[in-house]
């Protein structure tokens, strides 16, 4: 019997376990990765491999890197490969019909929500900024539109107060890949039926932004401590510390609501040994690790030993 013949498609973290739980099953055989290009990055910018072009190189799989996937010569060297199948996650472009339509079984793609809620960029962050209390993944047949095709698999799982972006980004990478492993058999044998996604509950997850992490003391404690779980690790909540006449940034790392405190907006209520708590829009934060500008991360208690803050002043 024939292996399936499968072209990947993926550029971020999220998209390796995917391709890692692919490349391990024995019926189906890839036949090329694609990949964004390589990008500089860090302090001397030097061109740095995306994470699914690292793993598929240690898997000795062929690499394509189009600056555009709908660029026809690239469509041309796709066809070469005679794909069964194109699997994508997290690849960062949207794929032409050229694409859509060349594979018999067409295209199925691992988005990281329960669609139709939080189609996009950025479904997880927007699911714990949103106070979901579950989230999960969706395997869905791609069509022309934004995470708009049917639906073949789902799985859930619980956000726990535990949980931020990061956590649940690893979580749900594993989750997907294994559905996307299970799903793919079932789907060519004929056994899955591909269901529209209901019209009622889409929402759109935008791409977040460096600024989405600012903190609004206005708003109330639990809206804060959700807008930090959502932008760990990057780009962080964040907020302002006077020290002396100049402003310096504060990142929260960990925080949690302090029910029992009340004070105005960004005012600090406590700043001892027991913590460091600010007042919100409705109750209060306590804040547990932080880190200032040009500083390392702390726990609270190691901050303040280092930082004299009075009850009174105020952050933002």
């Amino acid at each position: 019997m024939n292996r399936l013949r499968i072209v990947f498609f993926g550029t971020a973290e999220l998209a390796c376990a995917s391709l890692a739980a692919l490349a391990a099953q024995p019926d189906f055989e890839i036949v090329g990765v694609v990949t964004q290009p390589d990008r500089p990055r860090g302090r001397d910018l030097k061109l740095q491999p995306t994470p699914v072009k690292e793993l598929a190189l240690r898997h000795s799989l062929r690499v394509l890197q189009p600056e555009r996937a709908r660029h026809e010569s690239f469509v041309g060297t796709l066809a070469e490969l005679h794909p069964d199948l194109i699997a994508v996650a997290a690849y960062g472009q949207i794929l032409p019909p050229a694409i859509l339509d060349l594979p018999r079984h067409g295209c199925l793609n691992v988005h990281a929500s329960l669609l139709p809620k939080y189609r996009g960029a950025a479904p997880i962050q927007w699911a714990v900024l949103e106070d979901e209390s579950e989230t999960g993944v969706t395997i869905m047949k791609m069509d022309p539109g934004l995470d708009t095709g049917d639906i073949l698999t789902q799985e859930t799982t619980a956000i726990a107060a535990t949980d931020n972006a990061q956590t649940l980004h690893d979580r749900l990478a594993e989750m997907g890949a294994r559905l996307l492993a299970r799903t793919i058999p079932d789907y060519i044998a004929g056994r899955i039926s591909p269901r529209p996604q209901p019209l009622e509950g889409a929402s759109y997850a935008r791409k977040i932004q460096k600024q989405d992490g600012s903190l609004d003391w206005r708003q109330p404690a639990r809206t804060l401590w959700n807008r930090g779980r959502a932008f760990t690790p990057w780009p962080g909540a964040f907020t302002c510390l006077h020290v002396g006449s100049t402003p310096r940034l504060l990142k929260i790392w960990q925080a949690e609501v302090a029910e029992r405190f009340v004070g105005n907006p960004g005012e600090i209520l406590q700043a001892d040994k027991c913590g460091l708590v600010v007042g919100c829009g409705q109750q209060a934060l306590r804040i547990l690790s932080l880190q200032l500008e040009g500083g390392r991360r702390l726990h609270a208690q190691e901050f303040l030993a280092g930082h004299r803050l009075t009850i009174g002043e105020h952050l933002g």
